[in-house]
């Protein structure tokens, strides 16, 4: 008699991340992978790692090892709140909650604050791994239009931010399009979101990655008490460590401490003590220019040859930072299919389709140019501008 495992509601409704299955195709040498949104490991700072880790272990070995508060390794908090406080906008170290990737934060946001049916306003298209998050809790999303400045705030009417539980947008260098929300859009979008009552949850992995160092003011710094602040050291140390952060007014921190006990009970104090350790002297600032300047380096050289090798009815942005090209088709094209016929010259990206709440558009794609040779990328956007243009071409003639 074979044992019958019966699967919950949520397990059934649950489904991979596209990225995801299209990493597992890049895994072979020969393929040019634009999918992947993985910082270069060129820029992770191993021989500091090195020397951290080694300090931990020597001056603090048993506590490094031990179990720790759930609310994190309380020196590296502190770091995160003087790092993130603005003049008028102090951050106080309570509100920080140290978190196993920022993706752990989505899930635990998703817990506290979304029950079955509640409104989830999202940005048009979002980020692929907050919309996996968030629907594992069986929210109605409401896609809110988008522009190349992000969410265009003269359409957020009190009807449609009626009700929301939390309004989700990354106003810097947004995965999957780049795109970066303009400081107007920034204190319209906080005013309209204060007025009706609904909180904002910024989500802020690259907001490090201005490609010319020019940083405009967060989210959290305009309204402390009505955002939810996400951050990461993944794409500014290494993602390897598993470590985000996230910041949140008491009432909900508290409940996300209690979400986050049952889950992992606190995430790894080894990892906490290594990266505060590296951080503490002010390393992080003398690092990160490396990184912006790498990759404006590669995002120049993937434009260039987008410029030279895909057709004229294409059009994508010109980021000012982070890791991604946004690439938009002629209507009647769907990437999913190009992607099919790419693989097969050994060359690889991201259908947009899966970044849309709701009516997804499948003539989109995201490119990620930071982990790529220039060489190659050469190569890679050769291949998919000959295939492209064989697909503009079989396109129905218009009347």
């Amino acid at each position: 008699m074979s044992t019958q495992f019966v699967l919950s509601g949520r397990a059934r409704a649950l489904t991979s991340s596209a990225i995801r299955e299209i990493l597992k195709i890049t895994e072979r040498p020969e393929v040019v992978s634009f999918a992947g949104g993985l910082p270069s490991p060129a820029t992770f700072p191993v021989e500091r790692m090195r020397e951290a880790t080694e300090k931990v272990l020597r001056e603090a070995p048993h506590a490094a090892l031990q179990y720790g508060p759930t609310e994190g390794f309380a020196p590296l908090r502190e770091w995160v709140a003087a790092r993130l406080s603005r003049p008028g906008a102090a951050i106080p170290a309570s509100r920080v909650l140290i978190t196993t990737g920022s993706q752990q934060g989505l899930d635990l946001l998703g817990k506290v604050l979304i029950d079955e049916g509640s409104k989830v306003l999202v940005e048009t298209p979002s980020y692929l791994g907050a919309l996996q998050a968030f629907s594992l809790f069986s929210p109605r999303f409401g896609a809110l239009p988008a522009d190349a400045q992000g969410i265009v705030t003269d359409a957020l009417d009190a009807a449609r931010l009626s009700g929301a539980r939390f309004l989700y947008c990354l106003p810097n260098f947004q995965n999957p399009t780049g795109r970066r929300m303009p400081l107007a859009r920034r204190e319209a979008l906080v005013a309209l979101a204060a007025e009706a009552g609904v909180p904002l949850v910024e989500d802020d992995p690259y907001g490090e990655l201005s490609y010319g160092g020019e940083a405009l003011p967060s989210l959290l710094s305009m309204n402390p008490d009505g955002v939810i602040y996400m951050g990461s050291f993944s794409k500014v140390l290494a993602p390897g460590l598993r470590l985000g952060y996230v910041v949140a007014p008491e009432q909900v921190h508290a409940k996300m401490v209690q979400a986050k006990q049952a889950a992992d009970l606190h995430t790894p104090s080894f990892s906490q003590r290594i990266v505060h350790e590296a951080l503490r002297d002010g390393f992080l600032d003398a690092h990160i220019p490396s990184i912006r300047s790498l990759y404006a380096q590669q995002c120049e050289r993937m434009l260039a040859a987008l410029e030279r090798e895909f057709p004229p009815q294409a059009r994508w942005n010109r980021p000012e930072g982070g890791m991604f090209i946004w690439v938009e088709l002629p209507e009647g094209l769907d990437s999913g299919v190009l992607l099919a016929k790419a693989v097969e010259r050994n060359v690889a990206f991201v259908p947009g389709a899966p970044f849309y709440a709701i009516e997804p558009r499948a003539n989109t794609l995201r490119l990620s140019f930071v982990t790529v040779p220039g060489e190659k990328i050469d190569a890679g956007i050769k291949v998919l501008g000959e295939l492209l243009a064989a697909e503009i071409a079989a396109l129905p003639a218009v009347a």
